[in-house]
């Protein structure tokens, strides 16, 4: 303990942001020319790339007035948003009713009970377009008691990347990225990077990535043809898009731990997968060899999930 007048040490907010990227360099062997980078979004104070999104849509609340005396914050998630928001209300001191499939991992039951937040189980059938339509429906019925954050149409949620996430990977590459890949759940970090980046250098490819079926093993992730599609949602943005095996993403979960020393839960995996892909066929060999004197292309990844927040499977 230090007796000081001066403020040490950072806040629960100070933390989130500014992660590092992590080399993953044996996914490239063979690829001569290519890094794959991933962005370590674990080293958010609440395990996940969500506390970005969360933190913006809460300071703004808060600012307008919107949390406090009396109302709490109410949304939907399937459990990383709904981490950060339990972990802020729990810290900024205000209640937090989360609506959620009753089938998310045991490990985050227990984030959320060790913050306090309130739960409303929705069924796991229903994925989260049922939590989703239930918010909707607890916000109707008592707007005096809530703040329906909505982060599926919640512009802040993009804000966030657009002002944080994408700044951060274009110094840390030093303007050499070339491609961005990312999942897509509330498309938030998504919509959000990419309309930053694409204002830094138009060149940048940006690739979305998303469960190939409507009935997948993705927690968090949205298929767009068959979902409630998210109203900060542009499809026009992505250069392309990528359908995602479930399988594929749950052995790249078990190859990065086993192989690599990153446990990641399996959506971070699929976008992993996702920028492999990208790295296999975004180039020949002739045009990687005729162009062996630039600069090393970089295929940026965005990890969403973090075995932290997610489930060991």
């Amino acid at each position: 303990m230090l007796t000081t007048v001066k403020p040490l040490g950072s806040t629960i907010l100070d933390r989130i942001g500014n992660t590092p990227l992590v080399r993953l360099d044996n996914l490239a062997d063979g690829l001569d020319g290519i890094q794959i980078l991933g962005k370590a979004e674990w080293n958010n104070p609440g395990g996940s790339i969500k506390d970005r999104a969360a933190s913006a849509i809460v300071s703004d609340a808060i600012k307008r007035g919107l949390i406090g005396n009396g109302m709490g914050l109410l949304d939907a998630t399937s459990g990383n948003t709904g981490i950060a928001y339990a972990m802020l209300g729990a810290a900024l001191h205000f209640p937090v009713t989360l609506c959620m499939p009753s089938n998310v991992s045991p490990e985050r039951k227990k984030y959320l009970s060790a913050y306090g937040a309130e739960i409303v189980w929705t069924d796991p059938a229903d994925g989260s377009d049922g939590a989703i339509r239930k918010a909707r429906e607890l916000a109707a019925a008592h707007p005096d008691r809530y703040f329906y954050a909505d982060q599926y149409s919640n512009d802040e949620n993009w804000r966030a990347h657009y002002r944080t996430t994408a700044n951060e990977i274009w110094e840390q590459t030093e303007g050499q990225i070339t491609h961005f890949v990312a999942g897509l759940g509330t498309s938030g970090t998504f919509m959000g990077t990419t309309r930053r980046l694409k204002e830094l250098n138009p060149a940048v490819k940006c690739i979305s990535m998303q469960p190939d079926a409507a009935f997948n093993g993705l927690e968090g992730l949205k298929h767009m043809a068959t979902a409630i599609v998210p109203k900060i949602y542009d499809p026009a943005l992505a250069d392309a898009n990528i359908d995602m095996d479930t399988e594929v993403a749950y052995r790249y979960a078990r190859t990065l731990g086993r192989r690599h020393g990153i446990l990641v839960g399996v959506s971070a995996a699929a976008a992993v997968a996702a920028a492999v892909q990208v790295a296999e066929t975004g180039g020949s060999r002739r045009t990687r060899g005729r162009h062996r004197h630039h600069p090393p292309r970089l295929i940026r990844e965005v990890h969403e999930r973090a075995l932290l927040a997610g489930a060991g499977r």
